[in-house]
């Protein structure tokens, strides 16, 4: 499965710089330059790494990490910073950063780094690129459903995530401590509103009868279970 890294930079040239060289490494990268577009897509899940800033307009990178880490995310965090002294390192540090990197940088550290931080951090068993049921296909790299009645319909990187992981495990029950982990980080609590919301988001797509899934089943108490 590609690795996604999301970006988060606002000098264009550095930024366009990162971006294509992490493509060029296999990698699947999003690159945002505003620290509250950042906060907002981290929150939508399905992000492997993030490469931060410190110095942004608006919200920088500080507040950033922050936010992440006090909703408890664990996403790994690569920091960047302008500002090479220690008490900006160990500031970063002291948030939770895994790594910490100083402008101006060696490209190939950098990769090296994004590199050693993934390979420290498992591949969730999220499945394969696309999904066919019931006349439906979903590819999830385009984030795009095509449905057994000719009608596509565009889904958000959560429904996405969810319904991948789902997929992989076919006839499986996935608890909500799981997809919640997954989304939101291993310290997100499984009780959260939004799951339950994305999968009636799911079934309104999906379902022929939201009242009767064929598809997506509660296991009430646990979880959920996908029956192609």
């Amino acid at each position: 499965m590609t690795r996604c890294v999301l970006l988060v930079e606002d000098e264009l040239p550095l930024g366009e710089l990162i971006r294509d060289n992490l493509a060029l490494e296999g990698y699947h990268p999003e690159w945002v330059t505003d620290g509250q577009v950042a906060v907002d897509r981290l929150r939508d899940g399905g992000i492997d790494l993030e490469i931060l800033d410190i110095m942004l307009p608006g919200r920088d990178g500080v507040s950033v990490l922050e936010a992440m880490r006090g909703r408890g995310d664990e996403t790994p965090v690569l920091v960047l910073s302008a500002r090479s002294g220690d008490e900006d390192r160990i500031r970063g540090l002291e948030l939770l950063a895994d790594d910490y990197l100083a402008k101006p940088f060696n490209l190939r550290e950098l990769l090296l780094r994004v590199q050693a931080l993934l390979r420290r951090s498992p591949v969730p068993d999220v499945g394969a690129d696309t999904l066919e049921f019931g006349g439906h296909r979903v590819d999830f790299r385009a984030l795009r459903a095509e449905l057994s009645g000719g009608k596509s319909v565009e889904l958000t990187s959560s429904e996405a995530s969810v319904l991948r992981m789902l997929g992989a495990r076919r006839g499986q029950v996935v608890t909500r401590q799981e997809i919640a982990s997954h989304l939101y980080g291993p310290s997100a609590a499984a009780t959260v509103r939004t799951l339950d919301n994305l999968v009636l988001s799911l079934r309104r797509h999906f379902e022929p009868d939201r009242s009767q899934p064929r598809f997506l089943h509660t296991v009430r108490g646990v979880g959920w279970r996908f029956d192609p």
